[in-house]
């Protein structure tokens, strides 16, 4: 399944607009906060998806009956630029467990690079509903090493995949490496540059949040 946003007009475009335009990328509060709202949004639609079970809750003047969902959830997140989109969709599965994974972009001298993961910290996974975030899904590579890092943690009972910006290619990848897999995103773009970089896209999502990191 491949959900987007964009698709359904929502004050979730004004999120988006605002994550995109150079001038409000310089309040980096604002920008974090914006992915935030973004994977709060994207958790209420996800939460649809769920498995739900009836719940009785004593009110002052009776018995309230409301169908909650009955998922153990664990959140996952790419290292740094995707913790405000874990924190949005943190907001709403309160309860989740929580994983993080370390997968970054090595440069090299000639314009290529290589993914690397470092670190994993994750729970038990197995019979869960894990859910990565990452804001970007540019090449889907990181994607798909981060998800076969976690698969090491146990066999989850179904993967989503959270981002704010996709391009096509990132989609389709993701896609063909992991056809269970549940894509839900805030926009689609369709091009990506020589350096592999989402157009129009907006930038790097992790110095925007968090500040310029010297390039290795």
């Amino acid at each position: 399944m491949i959900y987007n946003l964009a698709d359904h007009h929502s004050i979730a475009n004004k999120f988006i607009a605002e994550l995109r335009d150079t001038t409000i990328q310089k309040d980096a509060m604002r920008f974090r906060r914006n992915l935030e709202r973004v994977g709060e949004i994207l958790a209420y639609e996800l939460s649809k998806k769920m498995n739900f079970i009836p719940q009785d809750t004593e009110t002052p003047l009776g018995i309230a009956t409301a169908y909650v969902p009955m998922n153990q959830v664990v959140l996952g997140t790419i290292l740094r630029a995707g913790l405000p989109l874990h924190q949005g969709l943190l907001n709403y599965f309160d309860m989740a467990e929580n994983a993080f994974v370390s997968a970054y972009r090595q440069h090299h001298k000639d314009g290529s690079f290589e993914i690397n993961v470092q670190y994993v910290s994750c729970p038990n996974l197995d019979g869960k509903t894990l859910i990565i975030a990452d804001p970007m899904l540019a090449t889907g590579a990181s994607m798909d090493l981060t998800i076969k890092a976690l698969k090491e943690y146990g066999t989850p009972a179904e993967i989503h995949v959270v981002t704010a910006i996709a391009s096509m290619q990132g989609v389709q990848y993701i896609h063909r490496q992991h056809p269970n897999v549940h894509i839900w995103m805030g926009a689609c773009d369709e091009e990506l540059t020589a350096k592999s970089y989402i157009v129009p896209g907006l930038g790097d999502a992790g110095d925007l949040s968090f500040g310029a990191k010297l390039q290795e």
